[in-house]
């Protein structure tokens, strides 16, 4: 009996370069953002040399991340070509080869530790159990539910605490709680939105495993905890200054913006949450809003 074997699509022809530029997803590179928000948060943007540190923590994350990309399309190429979509991702569409995808994963890992070892031990270790854990989901734990939200939220923590090992900044508790609620409200929003969009339980089996109301409870509880953690942060700079009042005030489109985003993903939208900031103008207005209220606050103090 012969097997059918997923037929690999057809794409156009393309240099290896620019097939290597898309799998490493420059689309994605705005996640090393969080490399520089303990900074921001502390109000260390005016110095150059911690912007610089923050900087080079971010490439060597972003050269992380690109390896992870490469290794995941590895992995993932048999069930990509069944997804509308991800069929058309390098590896999937035969643009590029397995064994060259893998010496460009091994060679971005090495790398980015390479440029975050010379920041100091606590970021080279916050980098190295980034990559850890990031593989380890790859493996095999992106198909165990939960751990899968986990994981991808925790990666966006260890990017914030790293920001403050990499520049020698003291980092709150109350602004890594920020990032790890913020970082499940918007992942599992993520997943709610691929749970209600056609085939995407091909590419991403873990969905099977979870329910609409049990993604709603977990969104609720994220919330909750992102807008908490959040006032706790910047409420403790009321009586402080006239412009630190500005923090406290900032509370008001934070939070917006997360009733926004919430809204918008019961309506089956937020399979990328980092485009809808720009299609929707409630949530435009609502992020500009606090992003101006946050720099005078912490600046013009």
């Amino acid at each position: 009996m012969t097997s059918v074997q997923t037929p690999v699509p057809v794409v156009q022809q393309e240099g290896t370069a620019r097939a290597l530029l898309r799998l490493s997803r420059p689309q994605q590179w705005h996640k090393a953002v969080m490399l520089f928000a303990a900074p921001a948060a502390a109000g260390a943007l005016e110095s150059p040399g911690i912007v610089l540190r923050a900087a080079i923590a971010a490439a060597g994350f972003i050269l992380l991340a690109v390896a992870i990309y490469a290794f995941n399309d590895i992995r993932d190429a048999p069930d990509d070509r069944r997804h509308p979509r991800k069929r058309l991702r390098p590896v999937a569409s035969g643009a590029l080869s397995p064994l060259v995808a893998a010496v460009f994963g091994v060679t971005s890992a090495l790398l980015g530790l390479a440029i975050v070892s010379g920041l100091g031990w606590q970021t080279f270790a916050l980098a190295a159990a980034y990559l850890i854990a990031q593989v380890l989901y790859v493996s095999g734990l992106k198909h165990v539910a939960v751990i899968d939200l986990i994981i991808v939220a925790l990666g966006f923590v260890l990017r914030a605490a790293a920001g403050g090992t990499a520049t020698g900044l003291p980092v709150s508790h109350w602004f890594l709680l920020v990032s790890l609620f913020g970082a499940m409200f918007l992942v599992t929003g993520k997943r709610k939105a691929e749970y209600h969009a056609a085939g995407n339980a091909v590419s991403r089996p873990v969905l099977a495993a979870y329910s609409s109301s049990w993604l709603d409870q977990v969104m609720t509880v994220a919330l909750l905890g992102t807008a908490m953690s959040y006032g706790m942060w910047a409420f403790q700079y009321l009586g402080h200054d006239v412009y630190r009042e500005l923090l406290a005030i900032s509370f008001l489109p934070f939070f917006t913006g997360l009733l926004r985003y919430a809204l918008l993903v019961s309506t089956g939208r937020g399979e990328e949450p980092e485009h809808e900031i720009f299609r929707d103008r409630v949530l435009l207005v609502a992020g500009l809003s606090w992003a101006a209220l946050l720099g005078v606050g912490l600046y013009c103090a």
